[in-house]
């Protein structure tokens, strides 16, 4: 078993080549979503399936039984099977960085492997630590019982986490409250910090190299106001957990060994919540429902890994992503979670989407010829409705919506609940049907406007539709379903760049900033003028230095 390495481009392949004539052909019989559901009454059944606790209806899309069959022998042309199997297998598929994408084994129930014994360990460490301090036996220097968690760390070492506890509000533990610091703008700590009592919080510092920037400066800053609000230095251990691959740093920081949580080199980091970086979750939503929260994860692990291609969900979900991107030329796709404690998932989706796919070479260094990884955006729903949707509707972009529908709220204001529901399916139903000439010029005839006024307001009232969405409806927000959520995203991101033929694990983009940034840095804190850079960053430069 090995990675697929197709030689050939996918745009040159026959199945591209058919997609095109295809699209051409649905164009040409300007065939739209609305007569795709009169000519088949029961598409809905013929295009919708259920996996781990989530329905996914993508019926209201460009898409015909022939070209779905097209798209799905365009991914086993891209060797999906075989590239399923051998990030499953622990192959080295992260072939810039020469190591395997384990983050599978992470919520994998088997710990007969090598990997599989670490995280098991790690979970073992996890939940006692978290019986201390849920408990009341973990508490401060002065015996302080903690009240206040706060999780510094960027990126995958933040979103994820962050994400994950506001979604599951429902689940918090009693007198216990999470923050998450990011930004290495200061205002965010110390906004932060100050609602907070020094005596009873407790600090996780999450890097995997415990050098990343962002995450030491705001590390080095919470250390100093523990320390001001008078915690002694022997009692800095009470108030600093750590979660790295790097011992050695941690410790150097302050942090006992024993209070040291694991990561390891085959875990990228926006692939890392379900590791101790999702430490916060586990202590403010309880151990029980981390491991919930692992075994949805687990559940649509194995449907990815089993489920034949065509009702393979995350495989659909990325055969639609290049469909769009490559055919119909659409540069970004909306999320629009339905329901308020998913407000934080867009910006969760956008690291994983637009860091794993946004490249320019594939795995074998050639160029790409083909669109990407595309846009990702998004907020939650009814909000975006009085903002962006307009854009959506009557915009000239064909931008793509996933709708993510909660059956059952939280709340037992069922009345709003089901208003929040109506707006959700309302807002892709009239993504599909739209509202032609005829349609706005007989409506404002009936509200009494003349034929001259109405020949004049009607193409503003004129909706196009044959906008595509999909609908995802979970039966209930919970740990289960909220990791199988997160899991069919996660490798809908790894379906496509297989499509795509690139290394959906690294990020080296993201490297010349950082660089950069450190030789910037020196210029502004130098004692003379910069004139190192071009005349605009110089300028921005001495601005600041004066």
């Amino acid at each position: 078993m090995s990675f697929p390495n197709i030689s050939s481009k996918l745009a040159s392949t026959p199945e591209w080549e058919q997609l095109q004539q295809l699209t051409l052909a649905l164009e040409d019989s300007s065939r739209n979503i609305s007569g795709l559901f009169e000519q088949d009454s029961r598409r809905f059944d013929h295009f919708s399936l259920e996996a781990a606790g989530i329905l996914m209806d993508y019926s209201k899309h460009l898409l015909t039984t022939e070209i779905r069959a097209a798209l799905i022998a365009l991914a086993s042309t891209a060797g999906m099977e075989a590239a399923i199997a051998a990030m499953f297998a622990g192959e080295t598929i992260n072939n810039t960085e020469n190591r395997p994408a384990l983050h599978v084994a992470l919520r994998s129930p088997d710990t007969g492997s090598a990997e599989g014994k670490l995280v098991h360990a790690a979970l073992a460490q996890m939940e006692a630590f978290v019986e201390r301090v849920n408990g009341g036996s973990w508490h401060g220097h002065n015996g302080q019982q903690i009240t206040d968690i706060v999780n510094i760390g960027i990126g995958g070492s933040d979103l994820g986490p962050a994400m994950v506890y506001e979604a599951l509000a429902p689940f918090h533990v009693p007198n216990l409250h999470c923050h998450f610091v990011s930004n290495v703008d200061p205002v965010h700590l110390e906004q932060t910090l100050d609602k907070l009592d020094a005596a009873s919080t407790l600090f996780i510092i999450a890097s995997k190299t415990f050098t990343t920037l962002e995450t030491m400066l705001n590390a080095k800053a919470a250390r100093q106001w523990i320390l001001n609000s008078g915690v002694p230095e022997s009692g800095l251990a009470q108030h600093f957990v750590g979660v790295s691959a790097n011992i050695e740093k941690a410790a150097a920081f302050g942090i006992a060994t024993d209070n040291i949580f694991p990561m390891w080199d085959w875990v990228g980091g926006r692939y890392s919540l379900w590791s101790a970086i999702g430490l916060s979750v586990a202590l403010g939503c309880g151990m029980d429902n981390f491991r919930k929260l692992l075994s949805g994860a687990h559940a649509m692990d194995e449907h990815f890994r089993a489920a034949p291609l065509e009702q393979n969900m995350p495989v659909l979900m990325a055969l639609l992503a290049l469909w769009y991107h490559n055919f119909w030329q659409a540069e970004s796709v909306v999320v629009l979670p339905y329901a308020q404690n998913l407000h934080l998932f867009p910006a969760f989706l956008q690291q994983l989407d637009m860091e794993s796919l946004g490249k320019q070479a594939r795995r074998d260094g050639s160029p790409m010829t083909i669109v990407s990884g595309g846009i990702v955006w998004g907020s939650a729903g009814t909000n975006g409705q009085h903002s962006f949707h307009q854009l959506l509707h009557q915009g000239t972009h064909l931008i793509p919506a996933d709708f993510i529908a909660i059956k059952c709220s939280a709340s037992g204001n069922r009345e709003m609940h089901e208003n929040l529901l109506a707006n959700c399916f309302a807002q892709s139903q009239a993504l599909m049907d739209g509202k032609d000439l005829d349609q706005a010029t007989a409506e404002l005839l009936e509200q009494g406007l003349s034929e001259d006024e109405a020949a004049f307001l009607a193409p503003h009232w004129v909706v196009p539709g044959n906008r595509p969405s999909t609908t995802f409806m979970l039966d209930k927000l919970t740990p289960f379903t909220l990791g199988a959520l997160t899991v069919l995203y996660e490798h809908k991101v790894y379906a496509h760049s297989v499509l795509l033929g690139l290394n959906a694990f690294d990020q080296w983009g993201v490297e010349l900033g950082k660089v950069l940034g450190k030789g910037i840095y020196g210029a502004i804190t130098a004692e003379e003028n910069c004139t190192a850079y071009d005349s605009s960053t110089n300028a921005l430069i001495n601005r600041i230095r004066s």
